[in-house]
């Protein structure tokens, strides 16, 4: 059985507690005595044994061993079923998920982690140190587990805010190129698979912090409210990230547009002054023997004179109009 961490609570006061899971029923423990187990990634056997020790309902057992869950809340006999979703992100930008299922029960609470490198080691510590919240039950250490999922998305969305700040910057200044656009689709792409897990986890602190579940105290309510509150903030900064990544390409094309029509505006006018000499020169290409001035000598310098004119007229209304 990989059970990570096997602790009996008495009035807050931890005790190493050796469980051996045989599949016996346990029997009630105490008032103020509550037994927090820790697995990760257990295989079905094993499971089935932890079931019938603790009362566990198959179906939730089934959802536990199955890392694909989205969060959810589901009410049995003699205990609460909560599934949470863990998000990290490695060095390459590619969000990783996990799953962390909770059976929490009147004098149990079990965690059954998969997919998830942050282990509930220092969080166990950091609550054993204020014995006095622990007096509280197994509401509140939901409530802190809940907690210490939710505060995982920060740093992720802290990256990904970073990201999309230096691509936002770059694209007031140039068109993306095709790599940054790739990675600006690859990043909706996994914003939008990202929603389909804060959305639900959303919900479940919702209910948790308003609704009458059992094993859950009401005076529990308020801890579930802050979780909650993070969990919207956290909702809130991601729907900003997609809107932005869907802004990026958009305000680019616009600058770029505008770009491309100050270029074609420079290459217009030019391309109308260059048309005066040309038209000129080809009119006096003719070979014709009448043609106006031909013979005259000042004619030549007079025909440049009136291309210069004519041209630097042109450009001088161009300049006026800012299209040189």
């Amino acid at each position: 059985m990989p059970v990570i961490a096997s602790r009996r609570y008495t009035h807050g006061i931890a005790s190493i507690h050796a469980l051996t899971i045989d599949g016996v029923p346990r029997q009630a423990l105490s008032e103020g005595q509550f037994d927090w187990i820790g697995l990760a990634e257990p295989q079905a056997e094993e499971m089935q044994l932890l079931a019938a020790q603790f009362g566990l309902h198959p179906l939730a057992v089934e959802d536990a061993l199955n890392p694909q869950q989205l969060p959810k809340v589901e009410v049995y006999k003699n205990h609460l079923f909560i599934v949470a979703r863990t998000a990290s992100m490695d060095a390459g930008e590619a969000i990783s998920y996990g799953q962390t299922a909770l059976f929490l029960g009147k004098d149990f609470i079990i965690t059954v982690r998969f997919g998830s490198n942050r282990a509930h080691h220092e969080l166990r510590q950091r609550l054993e140190i204020d014995s006095e919240r622990l007096t509280e039950g197994t509401d509140f250490v939901a409530h802190a587990i809940l907690d210490f999922i939710v505060d995982g998305y920060q740093p992720l969305i802290d990256r990904l805010e970073e990201s999309v700040q230096t691509m936002e910057d770059r694209a007031i200044h140039s068109f993306p190129e095709q790599s940054t656009i790739r990675r600006i689709f690859r990043l909706r792409r996994q914003l939008r698979r990202f929603e389909r897990i804060v959305g639900p986890m959303e919900e479940v602190c919702e209910r948790l912090s308003a609704t009458d579940l059992p094993y859950i105290d009401e005076s529990a309510h308020v801890w579930f409210r802050d979780v909650l509150d993070h969990m919207r903030r956290t909702h809130a900064r991601m729907r900003g990230l997609k809107e932005t990544l869907a802004s990026i390409v958009e305000t680019a094309s616009l600058l770029e547009a505008h770009r491309q029509g100050e270029m074609t505006r420079k290459l217009a006018a030019w391309a109308a002054i260059l048309a005066v000499p040309t038209a000129i020169a080809g009119i006096y290409g003719m070979n014709f023997d009448f043609m106006p001035e031909l013979r005259w000598q000042y004619g030549y310098p007079l025909v440049l004179g009136v291309i210069g004119a004519i041209c630097g007229g042109l450009w001088i209304r161009f300049r006026r109009i800012h299209w040189l």
